[in-house]
């Protein structure tokens, strides 16, 4: 996922470890590495960022 992100896995991996907080154009990146959307909701207390996978049309 790194290589298909532009990323270093160093980078991945200290995302996934909550060690950095990613920025809008960095969570972009990964949505598309993923082949999803990228979903951020926020409310006053709740902040919330997800990823929904793409459907695929099976043959």
């Amino acid at each position: 996922m790194a290589d298909r992100a532009g990323l270093t896995q160093a980078k991945v991996s200290r995302i996934e470890g909550s060690d950095t907080v990613p920025t809008l154009p960095l969570l972009a990146k990964l949505a598309e590495a993923l082949d999803a959307t990228l979903n951020i909701a926020l409310d006053n207390d709740d902040t919330r960022v997800s990823f929904s996978g793409h459907r695929t049309n099976a043959a």
